[in-house]
Protein backbone atom coordinates (compact mmCIF):
# COMPACT_ATOMS: atom_id res chain seq x y z
CA UNK A 1 0.00 0.00 0.00
CA UNK A 2 1.61 3.71 -1.02
CA UNK A 3 0.04 7.03 -1.48
CA UNK A 4 2.02 9.82 -2.43
CA UNK A 5 1.33 13.24 -2.72
CA UNK A 6 2.56 15.49 -4.99
CA UNK A 7 1.98 19.58 -6.81
CA UNK A 8 3.46 21.27 -3.56
CA UNK A 9 5.33 24.33 -4.01
CA UNK A 10 5.86 28.53 -3.79
CA UNK A 11 2.98 30.10 -4.49
CA UNK A 12 2.15 33.68 -3.69
CA UNK A 13 -1.19 34.73 -1.84
CA UNK A 14 -3.80 34.30 -3.98
CA UNK A 15 -2.75 31.83 -6.01
CA UNK A 16 -3.38 28.65 -6.94
CA UNK A 17 -2.24 24.82 -6.25
CA UNK A 18 -3.28 21.60 -6.76
CA UNK A 19 -2.07 18.84 -5.41
CA UNK A 20 -2.44 14.89 -6.52
CA UNK A 21 -2.54 11.78 -4.02
CA UNK A 22 -1.40 8.73 -6.03
CA UNK A 23 -2.40 5.47 -4.44
CA UNK A 24 -1.22 2.03 -5.47
CA UNK A 25 -1.16 -1.38 -3.83
CA UNK A 26 -5.33 -1.38 -3.13
CA UNK A 27 -8.58 -0.14 -4.53
CA UNK A 28 -9.07 3.08 -3.92
CA UNK A 29 -12.22 3.45 -4.48
CA UNK A 30 -12.98 1.39 -1.47
CA UNK A 31 -11.76 4.10 1.07
CA UNK A 32 -12.48 7.33 1.93
CA UNK A 33 -9.44 9.79 1.19
CA UNK A 34 -8.45 12.70 4.17
CA UNK A 35 -5.83 15.72 3.06
CA UNK A 36 -4.13 16.84 6.22
CA UNK A 37 -1.23 19.39 6.66
CA UNK A 38 1.31 19.88 9.21
CA UNK A 39 2.75 23.73 9.82
CA UNK A 40 5.97 24.30 11.13
CA UNK A 41 6.10 24.15 14.26
CA UNK A 42 2.14 22.54 14.83
CA UNK A 43 0.21 19.27 15.29
CA UNK A 44 -1.12 17.89 12.07
CA UNK A 45 -4.44 19.14 11.17
CA UNK A 46 -7.11 17.88 8.79
CA UNK A 47 -8.27 19.71 5.83
CA UNK A 48 -10.83 17.73 4.62
CA UNK A 49 -11.87 14.22 3.49
CA UNK A 50 -13.81 12.61 0.27
CA UNK A 51 -15.90 9.80 0.57
CA UNK A 52 -15.34 6.50 -0.99
CA UNK A 53 -19.11 5.99 -2.03
CA UNK A 54 -20.39 8.87 -3.38
CA UNK A 55 -17.56 11.27 -3.49
CA UNK A 56 -19.21 14.03 -1.08
CA UNK A 57 -16.42 15.92 0.96
CA UNK A 58 -16.33 18.03 3.81
CA UNK A 59 -13.70 20.64 4.69
CA UNK A 60 -12.55 22.26 7.86
CA UNK A 61 -13.81 25.76 8.22
CA UNK A 62 -10.66 27.53 7.22
CA UNK A 63 -10.79 26.24 3.70
CA UNK A 64 -14.05 26.05 3.19
CA UNK A 65 -15.06 27.58 -0.57
CA UNK A 66 -11.34 27.35 -1.55
CA UNK A 67 -10.49 23.89 -1.42
CA UNK A 68 -11.98 21.10 -3.29
CA UNK A 69 -11.25 17.49 -3.12
CA UNK A 70 -12.22 15.19 -6.27
CA UNK A 71 -11.31 11.78 -7.04
CA UNK A 72 -10.61 9.72 -10.32
CA UNK A 73 -10.95 5.92 -9.03
CA UNK A 74 -9.98 4.75 -12.33
CA UNK A 75 -6.12 6.57 -12.25
CA UNK A 76 -6.21 5.83 -8.59
CA UNK A 77 -6.43 9.49 -8.08
CA UNK A 78 -7.08 11.95 -5.48
CA UNK A 79 -6.69 15.64 -5.83
CA UNK A 80 -6.70 19.25 -3.45
CA UNK A 81 -7.51 21.98 -5.46
CA UNK A 82 -6.15 25.13 -3.35
CA UNK A 83 -7.67 28.09 -4.28
CA UNK A 84 -7.05 32.24 -2.52
CA UNK A 85 -4.34 30.65 -0.99
CA UNK A 86 -2.89 32.43 2.86
CA UNK A 87 0.03 32.64 3.82
CA UNK A 88 -1.21 30.54 6.73
CA UNK A 89 -2.09 27.62 4.53
CA UNK A 90 1.77 27.16 4.34
CA UNK A 91 2.28 23.73 5.57
CA UNK A 92 3.35 20.28 4.35
CA UNK A 93 0.29 18.72 2.93
CA UNK A 94 -0.23 14.80 3.61
CA UNK A 95 -2.99 12.46 2.34
CA UNK A 96 -4.37 9.09 3.87
CA UNK A 97 -6.89 6.42 3.59
CA UNK A 98 -9.56 5.46 5.74
CA UNK A 99 -11.78 2.66 5.49
CA UNK A 100 -14.85 4.94 7.06
CA UNK A 101 -16.38 8.22 6.71
CA UNK A 102 -16.47 9.24 9.97
CA UNK A 103 -14.57 11.18 12.27
CA UNK A 104 -12.82 12.48 9.36
CA UNK A 105 -10.30 14.56 11.61
CA UNK A 106 -8.98 11.89 13.46
CA UNK A 107 -5.89 10.81 12.41
CA UNK A 108 -6.17 7.64 14.27
CA UNK A 109 -8.99 6.65 11.57
CA UNK A 110 -6.48 6.76 8.92
CA UNK A 111 -3.87 3.44 8.58
CA UNK A 112 -1.35 4.20 5.79
CA UNK A 113 -0.43 7.76 5.52
CA UNK A 114 1.66 9.20 2.30
CA UNK A 115 5.08 11.55 2.39
CA UNK A 116 3.58 14.77 2.17
CA UNK A 117 4.42 17.77 -0.42
CA UNK A 118 5.30 21.27 0.97
CA UNK A 119 3.18 24.26 0.25
CA UNK A 120 4.85 27.56 0.75
CA UNK A 121 2.47 30.83 0.81
CA UNK A 122 4.56 34.06 0.73
CA UNK A 123 4.89 37.14 -1.27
Amino acid sequence: VQLQASGGGLVQPGGSLRLSCEASGFTVGHYAIGWFRQAPGKGREGVGCISSSDGSALYVDSVKGRFTISRDNAKKQVSLQMNSLKPEDTAVYYCARSRRFSRVYDLKEYDYWGRGTLVTVSS
